[in-house]
C-alpha cells in the first residue's frame, strides 16, 4: 500500500514538472525574423517554413529599397536573412551598415554558393551564419535559433579556412611591425607589394587567405598613409619614394 501510495505521489509530481517546463517554453519570447530577400520563391519558402515554428516568427519579408534598412529598424527583428552577395556584401554592403548602426542584429547569409571567398567576405562584413542553397527547413532554424541564441554557424568545409585565417591573423598581431619611409606596417609591405602586381581586393584576400573586407581597410589606410589618391598611386610614389623597403621577406603568418 505504501508503495503504491509513493508511485502515485510520484507521478503527479512528474506531470506538475512536465506542467511547468511546458509554460516555461510557452513563456519564452519568439525569435524574430527579418527576411531581406532578392528570391521571391526563396522568400515564400522560408515563409512558409517560419509559420510551423513557434519559436520563431517572421516581422518583415520585402526584397530590396532604399528605405530597407529603416524598415528594419522599425520592425526590431534579432536576426536578418540575405540572400544576394550583390546587396548584403558589395554594393549598398547593407549588412555592414546595419552592424555600424549600432543595432543589435544577427545577420545571416542563406541560399548562398559553395564558395570560400564569399563565406571569408561574409565573416569580415559581420555574418554569424551562411547556410548554403542545398541546406533543407530543419537546418535553415536550426542556424536561426543558434544565431539568436549568440552562437556562429558555417558549413564544415569552410570551418578549416575560417580557423586558418583567425591564426594568420593572431600570429601576425603578435610580430613586430617593421616600419618604412611611410609608415607602413610589413602587412601593408605585403599588399603594397600584390598591388603593384595588378591584384584585385579579392585576389588579395584569396592569396593571403583574409577577407575582402580586411583587404579593403589596409588599402585604405595604405592610401593615406602614402597620401595617394589611387592604386596606380600606390605603386608609383611606394616605387619612387624607396622600393627597397618594399622588399623585405614576406611575413610567415
Amino acid at each position: 500500500m505504501i508503495g503504491f501510495q509513493l508511485f502515485r505521489r510520484l507521478v503527479r509530481q512528474s506531470r506538475i514538472g512536465l506542467y511547468r517546463m511546458k509554460s516555461d517554453l510557452l513563456s519564452v519570447e519568439p525569435v524574430r525574423v527579418f527576411l531581406l530577400t532578392e528570391n521571391r520563391l526563396l522568400r515564400d519558402a522560408l515563409l512558409r517554413v517560419l509559420r510551423k515554428k513557434d519559436d520563431l516568427v517572421a516581422v518583415g519579408a520585402i526584397s530590396f529599397s532604399s528605405t530597407v534598412l529603416d524598415e528594419v529598424a522599425a520592425l526590431n527583428p534579432d536576426v536578418v536573412l540575405f540572400d544576394t552577395v550583390r546587396l548584403a556584401l558589395d554594393g549598398p554592403r547593407l549588412v555592414s551598415r546595419m552592424l555600424q548602426r549600432g543595432e543589435h542584429r544577427k545577420a545571416v547569409m542563406i541560399g548562398m554558393e559553395d564558395d570560400q571567398a564569399t563565406f571569408l567576405q561574409a565573416v569580415g562584413e559581420g555574418v554569424v551564419g551562411y547556410v548554403l542553397k542545398d541546406a533543407s527547413a530543419i537546418e535553415v532554424a536550426r542556424v536561426i535559433r543558434e544565431v539568436a541564441a549568440g552562437g556562429a554557424v558555417c558549413p564544415p568545409q569552410f570551418a578549416f579556412s575560417l580557423f586558418q585565417c583567425a591564426a594568420r591573423e593572431i600570429c601576425f598581431s603578435f610580430k613586430p611591425q617593421k616600419e618604412t619611409i611611410f609608415g607602413l606596417s610589413r602587412r601593408e609591405q605585403q599588399l603594397v607589394r600584390l598591388i603593384r602586381g595588378g591584384l584585385s581586393n579579392k585576389e588579395i584576400a584569396s592569396q593571403l587567405n583574409l577577407s575582402e573586407y580586411t583587404v579593403k581597410n589596409h588599402v585604405h589606410r595604405i592610401l593615406r598613409k602614402v597620401g595617394a589618391g589611387g592604386r596606380l598611386e600606390i605603386a608609383t610614389r611606394c616605387q619612387s619614394e624607396g622600393s627597397q623597403t618594399l622588399s623585405l621577406t614576406e611575413p610567415s603568418v
